[in-house]
């Protein structure tokens, strides 16, 4: 176990997870919150914008925050339960309590954006639950495991086994069908009934048709262990293994990235084509999510971006405030319910997020200013230890 009270780690922590959901809004923003429709541009400038920021902001971000996000997930489970053994207490049937009120807020959050993460989150962290008191190397295992997503490959080892089975249309495109039309011209009652229903559909198919639970879970386990093993502390150990860390990533990604663009050309089943698209993408987010990991981590302790870095904390630290207020604020912009501005260009698109952004983290930094937690986070554990004597 490692000594969770050194200085230090909290803001470091908190930071990463405010770059992490600044990022989730920011391709949120160029999704128009799952309602994918975009005006026909004719301005060349804007044409040109709309490329460059939805190409960086794909390449650096999309698939990557996500992970992060996922990552700070297992290891605040590992804070929460190493700080309750100190204490003589196991923390593990008060978090299966807390997972019970994570899918609630998940619910809350689906009624205003399709893609929530929160009750996928509330599920897979069961494994955390059943994993907690393992060792780290049966852990990474099942990690490793469950990062190399199994069933994709079962899938292809079955199709090619059976070449002529065929596999069932995509349950979240199905589902997207019937979420569009509301968040397009529904009102505000509408849109929360769609999204408790068609919504969850939408969401839960996505995450299972795109490999991201086993990522997910597999991030939760790494996360778990990175805690167990102090990496985020300013060690000089921990240093080095940031810089090996982001070589492996760099090294890694391009190979994938590649190899991803060169066998899609060749696989002409296209079942097999999909699967191996979706291992090949997770692999190569996966590598480049360490890079970018690693590189913050660095900027963080050992440049003079510190000090930049460092004022996202207070974003970071209300993260479910945050991620909450953001499908709000978001569906407010760009569905029917609000100010439907789903036709918006990607550049203002963009734009939108941005000021969203600046209206978050001012509320943050005045908020923190007199408490210790964001709002949601002082319900959420008040909830939590309900009928304990804490």
């Amino acid at each position: 176990m490692m000594n969770t009270e050194t200085s230090g780690r909290v803001d470091l922590v908190d930071s990463l997870r405010g770059f992490a959901i600044l990022g989730i809004l920011l391709m949120h923003s160029i999704e128009h919150f799952n309602l994918y429709l975009y005006p026909t541009i004719e301005n060349e400038w804007l044409v040109l914008s709309d490329t460059i920021l939805n190409s960086s902001l794909r390449f650096a971000l999309s698939g990557k925050v996500y992970t992060i996000f996922s990552l700070l997930f297992g290891f605040s489970f590992f804070i929460q339960d190493n700080n309750q053994l100190k204490k003589g207490y196991d923390f593990r049937p008060r978090f299966l309590w807390r997972l019970v009120l994570l899918a609630i807020w998940g619910f809350i959050n689906v009624m205003f954006y399709t893609g929530d993460v929160l009750v996928l989150f509330a599920f897979v962290g069961l494994l955390l639950l059943a994993t907690a008191r393992l060792s780290n190397k049966v852990v990474l295992c099942i990690a490793v495991v469950l990062l190399l997503q199994p069933v994709e490959w079962v899938k292809i080892i079955y199709t090619l086994l059976n070449p002529d089975f065929v596999w069932g249309d995509s349950i979240s495109w199905q589902y997207y069908l019937e979420t569009a039309p509301v968040l397009k011209d529904g009102n505000l009652w509408e849109t929360m009934k769609m999204g408790l229903t068609s919504g969850i559909g939408f969401g839960f198919g996505w995450w299972i048709e795109d490999g991201r639970v086993f990522q997910i879970a597999g991030l939760f386990l790494i996360g778990m262990l990175m805690g167990r093993r102090g990496i985020f502390l300013d060690t000089s150990q921990n240093i080095r293994f940031w810089k090996r860390t982001l070589v492996i990533g760099v090294l890694c990604y391009f190979p994938l990235a590649g190899l991803h663009t060169i066998l899609m050309g060749f696989i002409e089943n296209k079942n097999i084509h999909h699967f191996a698209d979706i291992i090949l993408t997770c692999y190569s987010c996966f590598a480049f999510f360490t890079f970018l990991t690693s590189l913050f981590v660095l900027a963080y302790y050992r440049t003079n971006f510190h000090n930049l870095l460092t004022k996202l904390a207070p974003y970071g630290k209300m993260s479910l405030t945050i991620y909450l207020s953001q499908s709000i604020l978001g569906g407010f912009a760009f569905h029917n319910w609000g100010l439907g501005l789903y036709t918006l260009s990607t550049t203002a698109a963009v734009g939108i997020g941005l000021l969203i952004f600046a209206i978050q983290y001012t509320f943050a930094c005045w908020w923190l200013k007199s408490h210790k937690q964001g709002p949601l986070e002082y319900v959420w554990g008040k909830l939590m230890w309900i009928g304990s004597k804490r």
